[in-house]
């Protein structure tokens, strides 16, 4: 599978390199302050916003991560997104934003300072940062890992490269330059894709082809979710509702800051309850662009044509569904901008951790809890530390995601140890007025380590755990 790039190739990404670090380089001057430099000073365009709030959704676990997904679990994987994201878009754009943007709150855990107390959003915020380092780091690993098979670089230097490229431009400019970065970043993404997702199932004997060739269950979306004996996640049409719809969906799209924060940024009330609104159109095509290839990429190797999936451990290697199938079909130029677009994608990802992680740590940890009444400078001064931190660590993070053989599977058991009880206290917080703050931070608490506890307790894959309290899941997406 090792690339020899040619010019044009290197041409693309040195392009993409100058264009990434040229935005950076002119919105410098537009973070003088810290809530420039945080929040953007809520001054950025709908149009904007609405891109970077589905982009900053498009980082590297998710495109990789929903390719190997197709590729795993088949066509159920598109519930990510028609069941599992644009309901909770309409809802957070309808209900949420008028709750977030109209109390002036810097972040959600902010919010949760002014609905309930002090402790519910330290916890939050720590749960949250954590969280993000995660999450960044299962973005460098996804391109460390790329760059290590296709360009023969060492792990640890793709990795470093690519992060000193995002540090740069998010250091320079803060949120707005990656709120505009990340616009460049979905139209390289949709571009270096959606010819990979022709090709692929073209070469695979198009839809019919591919549904000769493969089970069944891998070509159905619900046909076989009347019991989770029936399909490869393991999952039954009620888990797919509640838990995807509801509980995994809304968790994270109304309480994410990530997400949210882009939607904040916007310039006006009106604004930003259109960003998730508008966002969900682009978001209903997406499964065809990232979900169908790795679906494709299951059914080529029954077609004697030579390409097959790498293995890990003795069983396939989901995660490398994506690039094995842009080594069979992308020429020269087209490899660039396929290379360039997931570039485009780990960037889009990482800096939108990086974001929301320096938000957070700077105004609901530091200000809040260690140095309350300091000059806005040295606020300034502890974000931009912050976001060398936050890029530092989330290269240890890398690390940690190397041990799953889908990155996705992964993503989503951290959203379910955070996201999931949060989602319930906003619920609660919104709804019934006599939610206190003692019951929301002990209800996020045993939230949490209720997740923990059950992850520790159970098998998925026939792997890890110490005893099975009620059966073993038959994957880990089912555990999620």
């Amino acid at each position: 599978m090792r690339l020899t790039l040619e010019p044009i190739d290197y041409l693309i990404l040195g392009l993409y390199f100058a264009f990434v670090l040229g935005i950076g380089w002119l919105l410098r001057r537009r973070a003088q302050s810290s809530s420039d430099f945080l929040t953007s000073h809520r001054s950025v365009p709908v149009w904007i916003t609405s891109l970077a709030f589905i982009a900053a959704n498009l980082g590297a676990q998710e495109v990789m991560g929903m390719c190997a997904s197709g590729a795993k679990y088949g066509l159920m994987t598109a519930h990510f997104y028609w069941v599992g994201a644009i309901p909770a878009m309409i809802f957070v754009g309808v209900f949420m934003m008028p709750f977030y943007y109209g109390s002036r709150a810097r972040s959600v855990p902010e919010y949760l300072k002014l609905r309930f107390d002090e402790k519910t959003r330290a916890l939050n915020a720590l749960t949250f940062a954590v969280m993000t380092l995660f999450s960044s780091g299962i973005s460098m690993y996804a391109l460390g890992k790329l760059f290590q098979l296709l360009l023969g670089w060492s792990f640890l230097q793709s990795v470093v490269l690519c992060a000193a490229i995002v540090l740069v431009y998010t250091f320079l400019g803060g949120l707005t330059s990656a709120i505009y970065n990340e616009v460049l970043q979905f139209f390289l993404i949709v571009l270096g894709f959606a010819p990979l997702s022709i090709l692929a199932v073209q070469k695979a004997g198009g839809w019919a082809g591919m549904s000769a060739r493969l089970p069944a269950v891998m070509t159905h979306s619900w046909r076989y979710l009347g019991s989770p004996a029936e399909n490869p996640m393991g999952v039954e049409a009620f888990g797919m509702v509640a838990g995807l719809g509801f509980v995994l969906s809304f968790g994270y799209w109304c309480t994410d800051f990530l997400v949210v924060q882009r939607a904040m940024a916007a310039n006006s009330m009106s604004a930003a309850r259109r960003t998730p609104l508008i966002a969900a159109f682009p978001k209903m095509v997406m499964p065809f662009i990232v979900i169908v290839p790795g679906i494709a990429a299951a059914a080529l190797p029954h077609m004697g044509v030579g390409y097959t999936l790498p293995l890990k451990d003795g069983s396939p290697d989901y995660d490398l569904a994506l690039t094995t199938l842009m080594t069979q079909f992308y020429p020269s130029g087209l490899l660039g901008v396929g290379l360039t677009a997931l570039m485009a994608s780990f960037m889009s990802g990482m800096a939108g951790n990086v974001t929301a992680f320096n938000t957070v740590f700077t105004y609901d940890l530091y200000q809040s809890c260690i140095r309350r009444g300091a000059a806005d400078a040295h606020y300034l001064l502890v974000a931009k530390a912050t976001t060398v931190a936050g890029v530092t660590i989330s290269i240890a993070a890398a690390y940690l995601a190397q041990h799953y053989n889908n990155i996705m599977d992964v993503l989503q058991l951290v959203f379910s140890f955070v996201n999931a009880p949060l989602f319930a206290t906003f619920l609660l917080g919104m709804f019934w007025k006599r939610t206190t703050g003692h019951a929301a931070f002990t209800g996020l608490l045993a939230g949490t380590v209720a997740a923990a506890v059950t992850h520790g307790l159970t098998l998925a894959e026939g792997k890890g755990g110490w005893i099975v309290v009620t059966h073993q899941f038959p994957s880990t997406m089912a555990q999620n």
